[in-house]
């Protein structure tokens, strides 16, 4: 029992903590000075960081991916938000441009209103379309003008390309204007190229018109522009009215058909313009007025 304690004493014997500090200190300031001085423990050094850089990579790598989950889901969140708000700016900047280019088709148009010549002397004045009639049958619209801009029945509408139809109601501030693509809305016109006479009728669709009991033989071609022909005291002559588009020819029937496309943009445009004042054609002959009087005597 003696023995064995006095063995287990011997072996724990040894350099007191302080003597291990000391020596310790002293052996790490010689290895500092040794690899500052002649830098023998350089490749050791390397060797070392070799075999504990992967240690050193596991031992971060949980916190670098904690970072790079952070990183993606702050990344993700402002991409949203920025989409967003891209978004709502695209959705404003194309309102804003579409605003633009109605203003820029208005401007354009009331700069061609213009521009048109004085037919004669009839003036005239812009007129804006507040509403279109309700009926879906009917091809009407209000403007902006009445009884107290001294529009009247009858008078002639029309925009930059051509005749848009006629003053059929007045009201104190607003009128009623009856488009030419009314059904059987009558309008005398004639082709440009040859001078023929003759009168379009609407067909009650804005886009089309129609040229009735024209013979087979009929001097009309495709493409043939149809103007006013001024002989019935209403329509100023001169002014574009519709366009040939189709031509049916049956020697089986007397007639023609023919279909037009009207020029003026009758369902396009908010700006008109009213041709102020109703050109007054002369008066009929004498003999003339004297036979109707009869004529009219003899009925009663």
């Amino acid at each position: 029992m003696t023995d064995n304690t006095q063995s287990f004493q011997f072996f724990n014997r040894g350099p007191s903590p302080a003597v291990r500090l000391v020596f310790f200190s002293v052996l790490s300031l010689l290895l500092l000075f040794i690899d500052a001085r002649f830098r023998y423990l350089e490749s050791t050094r390397s060797a070392l960081s070799v075999l504990v850089s992967p240690i050193q990579r596991l031992a971060t790598l949980p916190g670098e991916l904690w970072q790079h989950a952070g990183d993606f889901f702050t990344t993700q969140r402002r991409l949203v938000e920025e989409n967003q708000a891209l978004h709502q700016q695209h959705e404003r900047d194309a309102a804003q441009l579409s605003q633009l280019q109605a203003l820029q088709q208005e401007t354009r148009q009331l700069r061609n209103l213009l521009k048109l010549p004085q037919h004669g002397e009839l003036a005239a004045q812009a007129a804006e379309i507040v509403y279109a009639e309700r009926d879906v049958f009917k091809r009407k619209v209000i403007i902006d003008k009445g009884a107290n801009a001294n529009v009247l029945i009858g008078q002639v509408v029309r925009d930059d390309a051509g005749i848009v139809g006629q003053v059929t109601r007045v009201y104190p501030w607003l009128a009623e204007v009856t488009m030419i693509t009314e059904k059987d809305h009558a309008v005398p016109v004639m082709v440009l190229r040859n001078g023929l006479r003759t009168i379009v009728f609407g067909a009650g669709d804005t886009s089309q018109l129609s040229l009735r009991y024209m013979p087979v033989s009929s001097d009309i071609q495709h493409d043939d522009l149809l103007v006013t022909s001024g002989i019935d005291g209403v329509y100023p002559p001169g002014i574009p009215v519709a366009k040939v588009v189709k031509i049916e020819r049956d020697p089986a029937y007397p007639f023609a058909r023919i279909t037009c496309l009207p020029v003026a943009g009758v369902d396009n445009h908010r700006h008109l313009m009213i041709l102020s004042g109703l050109p007054q054609p002369p008066e009929r002959p004498a003999g003339e007025r004297a036979e109707q009087h009869l004529k009219m005597k003899q009925k009663k």
